[in-house]
């Protein structure tokens, strides 16, 4: 049982790693341009690197509860400015916003659980005294 912290760890985190190359692409900078977000071209590539310092953080148990509040940093204005579906007007479209919104919601109450509580058994934080 003491594996299935790591293995949550790994789980909750492998969607920032895996995406990580896409937000350095043309496509992800356009769609998010198109999107409304202001200098995509910086802020697209920062929100990988902020993903995927968050990511690894929480995979290896070192930092985590800051590796967390970085994912809280990307999650929140990332699901309110890529995932307003309170502004589409195709139905599917708002449902798949929708679907997208909910998912980051349910990410954020993940890390704000990690922010809380840490990384747990097997990881590089557990090794260290805890900072009072």
């Amino acid at each position: 049982m003491v594996y299935l912290v790591p293995l949550g760890r790994f789980l909750y985190s492998a969607i920032f790693l895996m995406t990580v190359m896409g937000h350095f692409s043309a496509g992800y900078i356009g769609y998010a341009a198109q999107a409304g977000v202001p200098a995509p071209g910086l802020l697209v590539p920062l929100s990988g690197v902020i993903a995927t310092l968050g990511g690894l953080s929480i995979t290896l148990g070192y930092k985590a509860r800051i590796g967390a509040w970085l994912i809280v940093l990307f999650l929140v204005p990332v699901s309110l400015k890529m995932h307003n579906f309170w502004a589409v007007i195709d139905p599917m479209m708002r449902g798949l916003q929708m679907a997208l919104f909910m998912k980051n919601v349910s990410m954020l109450g993940a890390a704000l659980l990690i922010t809380h509580f840490g990384a747990g058994p097997l990881s590089l934080d557990a090794r260290r005294p805890p900072v009072v």
